[in-house]
């Protein structure tokens, strides 16, 4: 075979293969994911790579840098693709960051953890942000919240739950309480009692639809086939809480909300009662980052919030989300872009994305 043909043979299958875009686009999200190799100077790099991109016929694709190295090439010098990347030194830093606000007594300052990161404040902040989808403030308030419900679940009294959770004072912390747990701690320790949450039943597209909403927003969106089994649903979740039918102007958020369903281009701009652990809301935040018609993966999400190995738990969290539509947890597919894992089922998750995606 002529060299010249071997070579158009070699370029067309570079070119047919999807990796080649994250090549010539340098697309840092690909990092990681696979390496490329170029014959002509025998080194191998990163899909970002900033160095001028080899002709197709000379490049090769692989799996790891390991895979790479025993192909007989060198690392880049410049992208250094035998080190962590940006993303995971990224990652690295804010890990160890959450875990020193997780651990201390007192919580940190922003000017603290930057320099234990060895960043400059604002990159840092930049930094935490897009790893987590929190600031480092939003995230300390978080775990707090999830100490003070653990600790109100198994103390003998509000105060000594306020202290254990490392709070100084009980007036630091009845200043953000509400916000906390969306009603007092007392009524929280007695399971909501006294907490009056307004609900409604409607239909939709995708069956029967339960919207609910607190004090302080929108705290389920329900999704299903047995209009008596979500109201069950509700019940369980919030076993003392005044559960309220709601009224006809009640109806109309309810509408509102099959609305979007149905169109997803209206958008859905809603204040929303979101309650779970530190984790949980860092998904979650997550998830609502993900702009409408497209996806991502469990693996991706577990990257972004800087935990690459909590795939098991980025999936559990998806999975405890309360807010169908509202945080969009069907944009998460598995990584060969199949559905599965969605609570309201697999048919409406289907659905959902076909719905964004033609918008």
């Amino acid at each position: 075979m002529k060299a010249s043909v071997k070579n158009a043979e070699l370029a067309t299958a570079i070119h047919n293969d999807p990796r080649w875009a994250a090549v010539q686009s340098r697309d840092a999200r690909a990092d990681g994911t696979f390496f490329y190799s170029v014959r002509t100077t025998g080194v191998y790099c990163r899909p970002s790579c900033g160095a001028r991109p080899a002709r197709p016929e000379n490049l090769a694709f692989h799996a790891t840098a390991a895979e790479a190295e025993r192909a007989g090439f060198r690392p880049c010098k410049r992208c250094k693709p035998d080190q962590p990347s940006l993303p995971e030194q990224h990652a690295a830093i804010v890990t160890e960051a959450c875990r020193w606000i997780e651990n201390a007594e007192t919580e940190p300052t922003l000017e603290q953890l930057a320099k234990q990161a060895g960043l400059s404040t604002f990159h840092f902040h930049r930094v935490f942000r897009a790893v987590t989808g929190l600031t480092p403030k939003q995230y300390a308030v978080a775990h707090r919240t999830q100490r003070v419900r653990s600790e109100l679940d198994r103390s003998d009294t509000v105060t000594s739950a306020i202290y254990d959770a490392g709070y100084s004072s009980n007036s630091r912390f009845y200043e953000t309480a509400n916000q906390m747990l969306g009603m007092t701690p007392s009524s929280y320790r007695a399971g909501g009692i006294d907490n009056d949450i307004r609900f409604a039943i409607g239909e939709c597209s995708l069956g029967a639809i339960l919207v609910a909403q607190s004090q302080r927003g929108v705290c389920a969106i329900l999704l299903g086939d047995d209009p008596e089994a979500l109201a069950r649903d509700l019940q369980d979740r919030f076993p003392k809480a005044n559960l309220i039918g709601g009224d006809r102007a009640f109806e109309q958020l309810v509408a509102q909300v099959v609305g979007f369903v149905e169109a997803p281009a209206i958008g859905l701009d809603l204040p929303l009662d979101v309650r779970g652990t530190a984790f949980q809301q860092r998904v979650w935040q997550a998830l609502r980052d993900i702009p409408a018609g497209s996806t991502a993966s469990y693996s991706e999400i577990a990257r972004r919030i800087g935990s690459p190995r909590a795939v098991r738990a980025v999936a559990q969290a998806c999975a405890a989300n309360a807010l169908a539509v509202a945080i969009p947890c069907h944009r998460v597919v598995r990584n060969d872009g199949g559905l599965s894992g969605y609570r309201w089922g697999v048919q409406r998750k289907r659905t959902l994305l076909d719905r964004e995606a033609s918008r």
